[in-house]
C-alpha cells in the first residue's frame, strides 16, 4: 500500500521541511498558502505629532510637564521649557502661588504656602520663606511648591526682624542644607544642617551710610555679598556634610552632656542651658504646627491660646547669642572682601571707571550675578531721572528704570566697568538667586536683556534691553486669569535650567587677592 507523506513549510520553524508539496497516493499537487497577515506596527512614543503632545502638555502640572519634557529628546523639542517663570499671587488668595511661563505662555499652579509667609529667597524649584508668629516672631523655612516639601530651619535669634533676603545650596534636605541672609544693614548670617540656630556675624566694615543690598549662592559654599556703593564681600560657608538633627532630650534623663558655668562666679552652681535650648527648639516647632492649624481650621479665633500653651518665653532674647559656633552648631564661616587689596574702606573712584563712580551713588537698586563665569553687576534707577554733573566736566543723563550692567575685571584698575552685551545671555534678578540664561531658541526670550520686578505702582515683571536701553513690560504677565489683581513675587527657575549661576563652567572662580596670595605661598612651599 503506498505510503501517504505530509509535506508543509513553516517559514518561521526549524523543524518544518523544504517541501513545498503535498504526495498523495503519488499523486502530487501544489499547497495552498495562506497569505501572511500584515500585524500592525507600533510607532515609537517618541514618534507623538508636536501639536498632540503640546495639547497632553497644556493638562500637565509643572511636575509631570517637566517630567515629560526629561523623556525623550524629541518631546524636549517639542514642548517649550517651563522656566523662566514669574512666580504670582492673587490678591484675594496671596498664598497660593503659581509660576506664569514666559516660553509656555501659560500658568501652572502650585502648592499653597504657609498662611503669614513672606518670600525672602528662591532657587532651583525651593522658596525661602520667612513666617510670622504671634509677637512679631519669625521662623524660615525651605520650601518646595511643586513637591510641597518643607524644611523647617532652626531659630534666628536676633534682635532685627527683618530678613531682606536668604539663598541656600542646591537640593537642600533635612539633614543636608546651608544657608545665609542678610539680617540687618551689616550683619549677615548662616546656618547649616544639624545646628540649633543661625550663626550671626560680626559687623561688616562698610563706609559710612553703606548697607547691604544683595546676596548670591555660588559654587563650593561661596555666597558674594554687594552693598549699595557696589562694595563686594565674599562669605565662605562650612562645608556641607550630613548631620543627624538635634533630639530634644528627656529631662528626667538629665542632660548629656557636661554642665559649663557661663559668666557665673565659680562659687555658685554651674548653668546649664542644653536642655532648655532643646526645649526651645521643640517649642519653636510645636508652635509652628499650631499656627498652621489655627490658620486652617479656626481662623476667626484668637490665638491667646498658643499664648497661654508656650508661654510667653519660649523664644530667647532677640540678640546676639554670645557663641554662634561650637559642638551641635555652625562650623566657622569667613568673611573677605573682594576689592580691598589691604584693610583700606572702599572708594568708588579706585573701583569703577569714569562716570559710574559718580551714578553709583544715583542707583540704589544693585544686583550680583555670574554669566559665563564673569562677575557682574546690575544696577538701576530706581528713582526719577536724573541728569549729573561730572567731576572731570560734562553731564550723564541716568532715565528711569535704565539699567547698567558692569563686569568685573580683576587684573584691570579700576576693575568694573560697563559693557554692552552679554554675548546672548540674559539675567534674571530680584528675590530670587540671580540666573544667567542663554536666550537663543527659548521662546518668549531675548538675548542681552535683564529682566528684573518692579515698575511703577505693583510689581510685575519688567525687562529693559541693553540694545535700545529701555525698560518694559514682560508680555504676558503670566497666564493667570485677567483683570484679577495680582502681585510678581519673584523669579521662579527650575534646576535643570539654571545656567552657569551656581557652577562656574569650567572656569576659575574669582578670590580674594588675599586667598590668591595665601595659595601662591602654599604652592611655593609644596
Amino acid at each position: 500500500m503506498p505510503t501517504r507523506q505530509w509535506s508543509i513549510k513553516f517559514p518561521n520553524l526549524a523543524i518544518a521541511s523544504d517541501a513545498e508539496t503535498l504526495e498523495l497516493d503519488g499523486l502530487t499537487s501544489p499547497l495552498r498558502q495562506n497569505p501572511p497577515i500584515a500585524m500592525p506596527q507600533f510607532r515609537r512614543w517618541a514618534d507623538l505629532p508636536p501639536d498632540l503632545l503640546c495639547r497632553i502638555g497644556d493638562i500637565l502640572d509643572l511636575k509631570c510637564y517637566a517630567s515629560a519634557r526629561g523623556a525623550c529628546t524629541a518631546w524636549r523639542c517639542a514642548l517649550a521649557p517651563p522656566s523662566p517663570s514669574l512666580l504670582v499671587v492673587l490678591d484675594d488668595n496671596r498664598y497660593r502661588p503659581s509660576a506664569a511661563s514666559l516660553p509656555t505662555q501659560r500658568s501652572f499652579e502650585l502648592k499653597p504656602i504657609l498662611s503669614g509667609g513672606r518670600c525672602v529667597g528662591s532657587s532651583n524649584g525651593w522658596l525661602a520663606l520667612s513666617i510670622c508668629l504671634y509677637g512679631g516672631h519669625n521662623m524660615f523655612s525651605l520650601f518646595s511648591p511643586i513637591s510641597g516639601t518643607e524644611i523647617l530651619l532652626p531659630p534666628l535669634i536676633y534682635e532685627s526682624r527683618w530678613v531682606s533676603k536668604l539663598v541656600f545650596a542646591p537640593n537642600p534636605a533635612k539633614d543636608d542644607f546651608v544657608a545665609a541672609a542678610i539680617c540687618d544693614i551689616d550683619r549677615l548670617a548662616y546656618v547649616t544642617a544639624g545646628a540649633r540656630r543661625w550663626a550671626i556675624l560680626d559687623p561688616v566694615r562698610l563706609v559710612a551710610g553703606d548697607q547691604l543690598a544683595d546676596v548670591v549662592y555660588h559654587d563650593k559654599g561661596r555666597v558674594y555679598c554687594l552693598t549699595r556703593c557696589g562694595d563686594v564681600y565674599v562669605l565662605r560657608l562650612p562645608e556641607r556634610r550630613r548631620r543627624k538633627p538635634v533630639v530634644a532630650e528627656d529631662s528626667a534623663a538629665g542632660p548629656s552632656e557636661q554642665t559649663v558655668p557661663v559668666l557665673s562666679p565659680t562659687d555658685h552652681p554651674a548653668l546649664s542651658f542644653h536642655g532648655r535650648r532643646n526645649q526651645q527648639q521643640r517649642n519653636l516647632r510645636m508652635m509652628c504646627y499650631e499656627h498652621r492649624r489655627w490658620r486652617e481650621y479656626q481662623p476667626h479665633q484668637s490665638i491667646s491660646h498658643i499664648k497661654a500653651a508656650f508661654g510667653p518665653d519660649v523664644l530667647m532674647p532677640r540678640k546676639v547669642p554670645p557663641g554662634s559656633v561650637g559642638p551641635d552648631l555652625n562650623a566657622p564661616a569667613t568673611v573677605e572682601p573682594l576689592l580691598s587689596e589691604s584693610n583700606l574702606p572702599f572708594d568708588p573712584d579706585n573701583s569703577f571707571a569714569p562716570p559710574y563712580n559718580t551714578v553709583s551713588v544715583f542707583t540704589s537698586a544693585k544686583n550680583l550675578v555670574f554669566c559665563e563665569g564673569n562677575l557682574y553687576q546690575i544696577w538701576r534707577n530706581a528713582s526719577c531721572t536724573v541728569t549729573l554733573q561730572l567731576p572731570g566736566g560734562g553731564h550723564r543723563r541716568v532715565s528711569e528704570n535704565e539699567v547698567l550692567v558692569l563686569r568685573y575685571y580683576p587684573r584691570r584698575q579700576p576693575c568694573w566697568d560697563a559693557v554692552t552685551d552679554l554675548g546672548g545671555y540674559s539675567v534674571f534678578v530680584g528675590r530670587n538667586n540671580a540666573v544667567s540664561m542663554y536666550a537663543e531658541g527659548i521662546p518668549g526670550l531675548k538675548g542681552n536683556c535683564v529682566y528684573w520686578i518692579g515698575g511703577s505702582g505693583r510689581d510685575q515683571g519688567m525687562v529693559f534691553d541693553m540694545e535700545t536701553g529701555r525698560s518694559t513690560p514682560c508680555h504676558p504677565v503670566a497666564g493667570v486669569v485677567p483683570g484679577l489683581p495680582k502681585s510678581t513675587i519673584c523669579w521662579f527657575f527650575l534646576s535643570d535650567m539654571v545656567n552657569n549661576c551656581n557652577i562656574n563652567g569650567g572656569r576659575r572662580v574669582y578670590q580674594t587677592r588675599a586667598r590668591v596670595r595665601a595659595e601662591r605661598a602654599q604652592d611655593a612651599e609644596e
